[in-house]
C-alpha cells in the first residue's frame, strides 16, 4: 500500500525527527514550506523572429502548468544584456510556486516516477542540500514526468526544483528529506 506524502509525514517522519534531534513538540520539526519550479528559455529562444518565440514560449508554460498543476508565472528580463541578445523586459523563464496538497502532488511524482526515470539517475547529491536545508535539483529533461507526452513534445526543455524547508541546518534538511523518500546518496 502507498502512503502519500502528507501522512507519511505526520505518522513516520515526526516521530523519527522528534526522537533523533529531541524537539519538544510537533510543530518544532521541519517541514516542506513550499516548492518553486524554475525554467529559463535561454538557447531556445535565442535568434529566432518573434512568432517563433511566442510559440516556443507558449509550449514551455503549457508543459510546465501540465506538470506542476498551476499557471507558471512569466519572468521578464530586468535590464538589457548585449551579449546574450536581451532585451529589458523581455521573457527569458517561468516560475512556479507550489504549497499545500499541489506541492505534495509534485513531490510525490517526482520521488517515484520522474527521478526513477531520467537517465543515469544514481541518487540525489548531498552537495544539493545548501545550508538553511533546502534542496535544489536540476531536470535535463522535462518528458521524464508522466503528464507530458515524449511523442508530443515539441522540444525538450530542463528545469529547476527547489524544496524550501524550515530546517535550521543542513543536517536536519538532510534527514528529513531522506525519511520522506528521496532518493539522497549516502
Amino acid at each position: 500500500m502507498n502512503i502519500h506524502l502528507r501522512e507519511k509525514y505526520k505518522k513516520e517522519v515526526i516521530p523519527q525527527m522528534r526522537e533523533r534531534f529531541g524537539y519538544k513538540n510537533d510543530l518544532a520539526v521541519p517541514r516542506i514550506e513550499k516548492v518553486v519550479v524554475n525554467m529559463g528559455f535561454g538557447k531556445h529562444i535565442t535568434g529566432k523572429s518573434t512568432e517563433e518565440k511566442k510559440k516556443i514560449i507558449d509550449s514551455f508554460l503549457q508543459d510546465l502548468a501540465l506538470i506542476t498543476g498551476q499557471k507558471p508565472v512569466l519572468r521578464n528580463a530586468k535590464k538589457s544584456i548585449s551579449s546574450f541578445k536581451v532585451r529589458k523586459g523581455m521573457p527569458i523563464g517561468a516560475v512556479c510556486t507550489l504549497r499545500g496538497q499541489k506541492m505534495y502532488d509534485l513531490l510525490e511524482k517526482l520521488i517515484h516516477i520522474a527521478l526513477p526515470r531520467s537517465r543515469d539517475f544514481k541518487g540525489i547529491d548531498p552537495k544539493s542540500i545548501d545550508e538553511s536545508g533546502n534542496l535544489t535539483i536540476g531536470i535535463k529533461e522535462h518528458i521524464v514526468f508522466p503528464e507530458v507526452s515524449p511523442e508530443k513534445a515539441k522540444q525538450i526543455f530542463g528545469f529547476e526544483i527547489t524544496i524550501v524547508t524550515t530546517a535550521k541546518s543542513k543536517e536536519e534538511g538532510k534527514v528529513l528529506l531522506q525519511l520522506l523518500g528521496f532518493p539522497i546518496k549516502k
